[in-house]
């Protein structure tokens, strides 16, 4: 899914050098059908290059959590960077708007582009939170109508699947090695690149999706299927037996025979206790050819057949063997069965053989775990008690099995320097009008205490100066904080023609880095899995005000007869 379509870039440092998204689908046309109607009648009514200021954000937290990892960012930026209408394209709106619409509109869209646009957003890989704008778009209002769609959908899904991903590294710890192997099960192609890139993003650290690892720079991993072991039927077939030792000082002429010593040595030896007798000759031929293939990468899965009494005897033998010509075994990968008795049972035996045998580190063989896991399983292996070293992490992961979609808006807050809101009966679905800046207040342990949003011209809050924060709708909810620290959370990612130093885009690994640093900033019980406590959201006191101002003045009075 290399890029294509790169569009016209703006002159100068505006643009830079900006590539395509990464997906070549999308386009401007990527957007709903609503959008070119709206535009239309903008462009009718005279109004189409009437200054709009939209926030786009979400309202909810996913998961049942507290906090949300913002990624997607830049995508949006390789769009608007790149958006341009093509004659194709102009000729398929044409045919798709009703015939009445003026020819006119259409040599508009032909000259439009984002030059006059401005974007501030939140840093990628920031913690985020309800209400909060995650982007400020403003621009002529028919062509920021034309970006909401596809912003939505590029902001969606990267920041649900980079959550869920923290949200597993969080319940897994740090120490273990998290592994996206949700290809296969990925809604499409672009869902398995995006969930590959934003897993990584939110803290996973390899991928089996080669296209993402060629695409983005993510380290790949992976071993083989069941369908390699039951493919051999015994080590006969074995041809090519002999394998050069790691030093390259000597070649072991049969290979073969040396596993097979190794195994009987397994068998005979009291640390078996009797748990394996005949081990599976078809497993034990596929694990030999695998390392004879891969000698510094030997990782084996050990379940097609029996862990205990097949697979881990016969992958020691392997390892075992693979140790005399100076190579090192990676270790197995469990897919089936109870992972924690039997990554526990499996630590047992790799131990033993280092005490019994004098190889050194064998008991620190890895373990890798996998077979539908989720944050639950995780959890619950947690408190059994396991010896796993890495997680493979498939379907739940990926496609968000607890919850298909973050909710993503993007509402008009103001029009020609007139505020604007949206009311509703439902509270959570009232916007916060006009153009604001939003700053994350630290406490004296150094965690976040609050976000507040001000109006643009208001002064931003003070270190050390006591600043009152409202609930934005809830006069009761209210309290004063005096931060030891503030951070102003949007910048300028997209200045179009104010001048404006814009924001460069970082490579994956340092939003990676970024992500997992505000993670680690955040207070434990904003985090933790069950009933986590809610991270505060305000507005300043004169926000509040204007707010309640604004929408008394909008709503309709009713009137009782």
């Amino acid at each position: 899914m290399a890029a294509v379509r790169n569009g016209p870039k703006t002159e100068g440092k505006r643009a830079g050098d900006i590539d395509g998204p990464t997906n070549p689908m999308v386009t401007p046309l990527l957007t709903d059908l609503y959008q070119f109607t709206m535009a239309y009648a903008y462009w009718k009514a005279g109004k189409h290059n009437e200054r709009a200021v939209f926030d786009l954000y979400f309202r909810k937290n996913p998961f049942g959590g507290e906090y949300t990892v913002f990624a997607g960012l830049e995508e949006c930026i390789k769009l608007v960077a790149n958006f341009r209408f093509t004659e194709d394209e102009i000729s398929f709106i044409r045919k798709s708007l009703p015939p009445s619409c003026e020819v006119g509109f259409y040599d508009y869209l032909r000259g439009i582009d984002c030059s006059d646009m401005e974007i501030h957003a939140i840093s990628e890989g920031f913690v985020v939170f309800p209400k909060i704008p995650l982007m400020r778009v403003e621009g002529p209002v028919a062509v920021v109508q034309l970006l909401e769609t596809p912003l939505a959908n590029l902001i969606n899904y990267a920041s649900l699947v980079a959550t869920n991903a923290a949200r597993h590294r969080f319940v897994a710890g740090k120490d273990k090695l998290l592994l996206e192997f949700g290809l296969r099960r990925a809604q499409g192609p672009d869902g398995g690149i995006g969930a590959s890139k934003y897993c990584y993003m939110g803290g996973f650290d390899a991928t089996s999706n080669v296209a993402a690892g060629k695409l983005f720079g993510i380290p790949l991993r992976g071993t083989h299927s069941h369908a390699f072991v039951s493919s051999f039927m015994s080590p006969d077939e074995i041809i090519e037996k002999s394998l050069k030792r790691r030093d390259g000082s000597n070649v072991c002429e049969d290979f073969v025979s040396l596993v097979q010593t190794w195994l009987s040595k397994l068998k005979w030896s009291h640390i078996s206790g009797g748990i394996f007798g005949e081990t599976n000759q078809s497993e034990l031929a596929a694990f030999i050819s695998y390392a004879l293939a891969f000698p510094e990468n030997f990782l084996a899965l050990v379940d097609t057949y029996d862990v205990m009494r097949s697979g881990i005897p016969n992958f020691c033998a392997v390892a075992l063997a693979l140790n005399d010509l100076g190579y090192k075994a990676v270790g197995i990968r469990l897919d089936s069965g109870d992972l924690a008795y039997l990554s526990s049972e499996s630590r047992k035996f790799f131990r033993a053989i280092e005490k019994e045998f004098k190889v050194r580190d064998f008991g620190k063989a890895g373990i890798t775990a996998s077979n539908d896991l989720n944050e639950e399983t995780l959890d619950a292996l947690n408190k059994q008690g396991h010896e796993v070293d890495a997680f493979g992490i498939g379907t739940h992961l990926v496609t968000c099995y607890a919850q298909p979609a973050l909710g993503v808006v993007f509402k008009l807050v103001e029009i020609n320097n007139q505020p604007r809101i949206k009311l509703s009966e439902d509270v959570s679905k009232v916007s916060i009008p006009c153009k604001k800046r939003s700053f994350r207040l630290y406490g004296k342990e150094g965690y976040p205490l609050v976000d507040i949003m001000t109006g643009e011209n208001e002064p931003p809050p003070k270190v050390g100066e006591r600043i009152l924060c409202r609930h934005p709708f809830n006069e009761s909810k209210r309290a004063y904080v005096v931060p030891q620290r503030v951070e102003e959370l949007m910048k300028c990612f997209w200045p179009g023609k104010s001048g404006k130093n814009r924001e460069e885009l970082p490579p994956i690994k340092l939003i990676r880095e970024r992500c997992i640093e505000q993670l680690g900033q955040m207070r434990p019980d904003h985090m933790r899995r069950l009933n986590p406590t809610p991270y505060k959201v305000s507005v300043s006191a004169k926000l509040y005000d204007f707010i309640h101002f604004l929408w008394l003045n909008e709503a309709p009075v009713g009137e009782l007869q």
